[in-house]
């Protein structure tokens, strides 16, 4: 009953007015170049359905509240600016040291939802995205930085695999699944270690989605209307534009 209500919900996100299945990822270049500017991509939909809503559209304005930041190789955080595109947020920014510097998209500043009529409660949701650009040949951690929300942190791995820790207010989320999405319908479930770690391999060349989400289940109003939980989203996308 559980996974069927799920597929209700996709089912709603896709074709109706809300977007509880969708969600916000960063996509960019997974190598740049010293003193060449780099461009980064803000997305809402779901990438394995081919679905990416457009700036303009309804479900989109709904999530478009939401701040882009770079950490630098030092630990410099400083806010990008964007601009709409047809169907995503574009900015950029320009590499002045090697290094490995994380991009950190954050929203939580989206209305409550009430799916009571699809058995999942009164809820505002939390989206968190990053992404991972390496200038030069020497592999570092990325940066984390969500306090009130959902994470995850690249660790340097060798080429073919990736390991990922995720993180919920600033400690290791044990036991939580992570879904692994590629076009097509394609998709993969793992869940974390005690430690908050999955590692999984890239067999194919093309892109992948990393999701992670978890349920605050503490109650609170936001906007004057009353909701029962916050539910939580973390995005990474590797091998992107």
């Amino acid at each position: 009953m559980k996974k069927l209500n799920f597929i209700i919900l996709a089912v709603f996100a896709l074709f109706g007015t809300q977007a509880f299945a969708h969600y916000m990822w960063v996509e960019t270049n997974a190598s740049g170049n010293l003193n060449e500017e780099q461009e980064v991509r803000v997305y809402f939909g779901e990438y394995t359905y081919g679905v990416v809503e457009d700036v303009d559209g309804e479900a989109f304005s709904k999530v478009n509240n939401f701040t882009l930041w770079l950490v630098d190789p030092s630990g410099n955080k400083t806010q990008l600016k964007t601009e709409a595109s047809q169907n995503y947020y574009l900015s950029a920014f320009t590499p002045t040291s090697n290094g490995t510097y994380t991009i950190l998209l954050n929203n939580n500043k989206i209305d409550v939802v009430d799916y009571t009529q699809y058995d999942f409660g009164i809820f505002k949701t939390h989206y968190h995205s990053m992404a991972r650009v390496v200038v030069g040949s020497e592999l570092k951690e990325t940066k984390v930085d969500n306090p009130k929300g959902i994470t995850l942190k690249q660790i340097p791995t060798e080429k073919d695999e990736v390991k990922l820790q995720v993180f919920y207010k600033e400690k290791p989320l044990a036991k939580a699944e992570a879904a692994i999405y590629v076009a097509d319908l394609w998709s993969k479930k793992l869940e974390t270690d005690e430690a908050g770690i999955i590692s999984f391999k890239l067999p194919w060349e093309t892109k992948y989605i990393v999701e992670v989400t978890t349920k605050e289940e503490t109650p609170g109003k936001y906007n004057g209307e009353d909701y029962e939980f916050v539910w939580h989203c973390v995005t990474f996308c590797l091998n992107a534009i």
